[in-house]
């Protein structure tokens, strides 16, 4: 792993920002638990609520709230998957 954090390290002032978020994701991921990054749009119609929409992303009820839509989603397809 040392080799891995010395590649990051070396690597991050030399490589266009798309290479080095690239590099910094499997740094982490070699790290930690597996994670993903999503973009998500205001739902046309709700523009009205712009405010609220963007304090989502530091809103931690919400993100555990996400959280267990993620686990519900998992568990289906993993159920879904044995029927086949």
């Amino acid at each position: 792993m040392n080799s891995l954090v010395k590649r990051w390290i070396e690597t991050r002032d030399r490589q266009p920002e798309s290479e080095y978020e690239e590099a910094k994701r499997k740094f982490e991921m070699a790290i930690g638990k597996p994670f993903i990054t999503i973009t998500l749009e205001i739902p046309d119609g709700f523009e009205k609520f712009n405010n609220e929409f963007l304090k989502l992303e530091k809103d931690q009820q919400f993100h555990e709230e996400v959280k267990d839509l993620i686990k519900k989603h998992l568990l289906f397809d993993s159920r879904h998957s044995e029927s086949s």
